[in-house]
């Protein structure tokens, strides 16, 4: 389970550090440009006018990168968290409610639907802590027999 769920996670949590230092490195660019445009104007190099409209324009964008770098921050730290539970309960020998507890935040089972052959097929999706229902990991259309009613 590690190797799978694991390594999904560290791909994700490597593409959102990426993300991660590209915004903060336009966030110190963003800051550079706003000195420069103070200078700018106290040289009277711009006018009030463009003064106005470029500063509209960073703040705005300032406060877009703020926004997404704090989001980001708060799913790599989530990110973190799961990874050491993986890492905790990476060889189970046996399914404990510890274990569900500790990895699992909720479990959805859908409606069973009966296909034309007669077998019985249902849906489960596993919503992980932290981390939530990770892409391709719904046991989507699991068989399942009919239950078989036996003679009291």
């Amino acid at each position: 389970m590690k190797d799978n769920v694991g390594g999904e996670c560290t791909a994700q949590t490597k593409a959102k550090l990426t993300e991660l230092n590209r915004l903060e490195k336009r966030r110190s660019d963003v800051d550079s440009l706003f000195t420069r445009m103070y200078e700018d104007r106290a040289a009277d190099r711009i006018t009030e006018r463009n003064f106005t409209m470029l500063l509209e324009k960073y703040q705005a964008e300032q406060q877009q990168l703020e926004i997404r770098i704090q989001d980001l921050k708060a799913e790599l730290s989530h990110a973190e968290k799961w990874l050491a539970i993986v890492e905790k309960y990476a060889t189970p020998t046996e399914l404990t409610a510890e274990l569900l507890n500790a990895l699992i935040d909720k479990i959805l089972v859908h409606e069973a639907e009966v296909g034309p052959d007669g077998i019985r097929q249902q849906e489960v999706e596993i919503f992980y802590r932290f981390i939530g229902r990770l892409d391709g990991q719904s046991l989507s259309r699991s068989s399942i027999p009919d239950p078989v009613s036996l003679p009291v």
